[in-house]
């Protein structure tokens, strides 16, 4: 709430005012009712007093994304395809599919980003984070990509993933 230069809730108001559908969660030292009803009042998503556990925001962030994302759901189904965020499973006509961790976060990000293009680049972004910029090319994109597909294709799952070539991928469902 209290910034450098000027108010957090300022800050809240300016992006409503956009229309923006960024989540907000307010991280104060500041713990009075009166803040927390003003903030989340102004459209904050949420309001975590310090101090706090990482693990406690983890899980709020979680939270956030999954009522911006799934509607609130714990799991994400995907026509024939299920996942479970909480226990990190997927399933393919209720048969469980073994993804590496890469290939998880991989499935995940095409499924929050269904039917538009996502570049290799943000791909590598997501999986890889601020590392991402040090990396000469993006060929293990195409790796991670196959094997994913790979394996969703031996659980006979349609092939939603395709391949925009020289600029990434689209993960094209009907629903």
């Amino acid at each position: 709430i209290t910034l450098p230069r000027g108010s957090g809730l300022d800050l809240i108001k300016t992006i409503k005012i956009k229309k923006s559908k960024a989540g907000i969660i307010i991280i104060s030292a500041k713990n009075s009712l009166d803040d927390k009803i003003t903030g989340l009042d102004l459209g904050a998503d949420d309001y975590l007093p310090k101090p706090f556990h990482l693990s406690e925001l983890n899980s709020r962030i979680k939270a956030l994304i999954r009522r911006k994302k799934f509607d609130g759901n714990l799991e994400i189904v995907i026509n024939e395809i299920r996942i479970s965020p909480v226990e990190r499973s997927v399933y393919v006509h209720n048969n469980p599919v073994v993804l590496t961790s890469k290939e998880y976060d991989l499935l995940l990000y095409f499924i929050t980003n269904k039917n538009r293009v996502v570049s290799k680049s943000a791909l590598a972004e997501h999986l890889w984070g601020d590392n991402a910029d040090q990396l000469d090319n993006f060929d293990f994109i195409y790796n991670h990509v196959k094997n994913l597909r790979k394996k969703l294709l031996e659980k006979k799952c349609e092939d939603y993933l395709q391949t925009i070539y020289g600029i990434g991928y689209n993960f094209k469902t009907k629903e």
